[in-house]
């Protein structure tokens, strides 16, 4: 419902702003610039989408293998103790553990399509544990923030499109994108702790969080004693060489499972080609309201009036251009990658503004469309306070986003 109400807004914010144009200022150009958008947009979008057909399916290949050779498992074991302190409502051996766990790791390894089931599954198995029906438990609060703020390892699709859009290292993205949803996740935490009186200072959830903050703050030191040049060299390595290590080490784990590697790889490769061709109409949509809007000049209106704002206060405003990605993502994932292709398509993928745009995209997940379909499936009307620790969370992650970009790529 909400996409479908940005979609319409869009064209009719950008009817009125062309016939104010074509009436008072007699611009008779305004009216074949938005057809031709059209055109262009739909082209981009095919375009996009047949190059992602390729890309998508190799991953979601190597994504099977992973499954297959008990990765995902190895990693919700692995997390298991943090799980059991962050969610103490959560009888130790419920049923509803393993879909929640197996949610995580799949989340955590890009899979989003595999992930949204498993999230289905776990809210009905709180569900049945939730005392009030028809609002939302600690629980599954606790399971929704985390799930919106998006930690992700691998965020395969923004490196696809990026590659799309002629970026010259598609992974430039990947340390800047993990570094920013791990503020988001955090503060996710940290906020749904508060509110629950969780204790985060409990030594096995410190060993969890000291452990990967510290790990984290010793990221950023190491980059911010570099000059630009070395942080863009020394991540590129660093990004590609951790994607091919986790290939190797799917592949590897494959050998030593003894799984039939080609098939796993094959039927994963299925599923991404009928997922890509799924996103085509989806993506052509979004790029065509999104070109007619700019094509309108509205979306250039919005964003002088931030850079204005940013100036005013005295902010370098550099980013400015990016921010409409940021703006649209708690709304929309279509609406916010949507923005996100059309920046990379205006200034550049390469450009500042298109890598920090990239960087937003991949910070949080789409907070107000998770929530609506995971409360939705279980017809809970009261949320509480989720929507609010789900907001906070993206701040966190579309301001870490930018303070990070800044530090690795202006």
């Amino acid at each position: 419902m909400v996409l479908n109400y940005i979609w319409i807004g869009f064209f009719l914010i950008a009817f009125v702003i062309a016939l104010i144009k074509l009436i008072f200022l007699g611009d008779v150009e305004i009216f074949p610039a938005l057809v031709n958008s059209t055109f262009d947009m739909s082209k981009t979008g095919f375009e996009i989408a047949l190059f992602l057909t390729g890309v998508i399916s190799l991953w979601l290949g190597l994504m099977r293998i992973a499954e297959d050779a008990g990765v995902v498992k190895l990693i919700s074991r692995a997390v298991q103790p943090l799980f059991l302190k962050l969610f103490p409502e959560i009888p130790k051996n419920d049923p509803v553990i393993g879909p929640m766990l197996m949610n995580f790791s799949m989340n955590f390894l890009g899979l989003d399509n595999a992930a949204t089931p498993l999230g289905l599954k776990s809210m009905e198995g709180m569900q049945r544990l939730n005392k009030t029906p028809d609002t939302a438990s600690n629980a599954q609060i606790m399971f929704l923030v985390l799930n919106t703020s998006g930690l992700t390892a691998i965020p395969i699709s923004i490196m696809v499109y990026r590659a799309q859009m002629g970026a010259a290292d598609p992974s430039d993205v990947f340390i800047p994108i993990l570094l920013a949803t791990f503020f988001s996740s955090l503060t996710g935490l940290i906020v749904v702790s508060l509110y629950q009186k969780i204790n985060l200072l409990n030594k096995v959830v410190l060993a969890y969080l000291g452990t990967l903050t510290l790990l984290i703050t010793g990221v950023i030191w190491y980059f911010s004693t570099l000059t630009q040049a070395e942080i863009t060299s020394i991540s590129s390595v660093a990004s590609n060489l951790i994607l091919f290590s986790i290939i190797s080490f799917f592949i590897f784990m494959g050998w030593i499972k003894r799984i039939n590697i080609y098939e796993s790889f094959i039927d994963g490769a299925k599923e991404g080609f009928k997922m890509a061709i799924s996103i085509v109409p989806y993506l052509i949509a979004m790029l065509v309201a999104i070109g007619v809007f700019r094509a309108s000049g509205a979306l250039d209106y919005i964003v002088d009036g931030m850079r204005w704002i940013v100036t005013l206060i005295g902010v370098n405003a550099d980013f400015v251009e990016a921010m409409p990605t940021a703006l649209m993502k708690p709304l929309s994932g279509s609406g916010a990658r949507g923005m996100m292709l059309e920046t990379m398509d205006t200034y550049g993928a390469d450009s500042f503004v298109g890598r920090v745009s990239s960087v937003l995209q991949g910070s949080t997940e789409t907070t107000l469309y998770v929530i609506a379909v995971y409360f939705g499936a279980v017809n809970i009307r009261k949320t509480r306070y989720a929507i609010t620790a789900g907001l906070i969370a993206d701040l966190a992650g579309i301001t870490a986003a930018i303070i990070i970009s800044y530090l690795f790529f202006h």
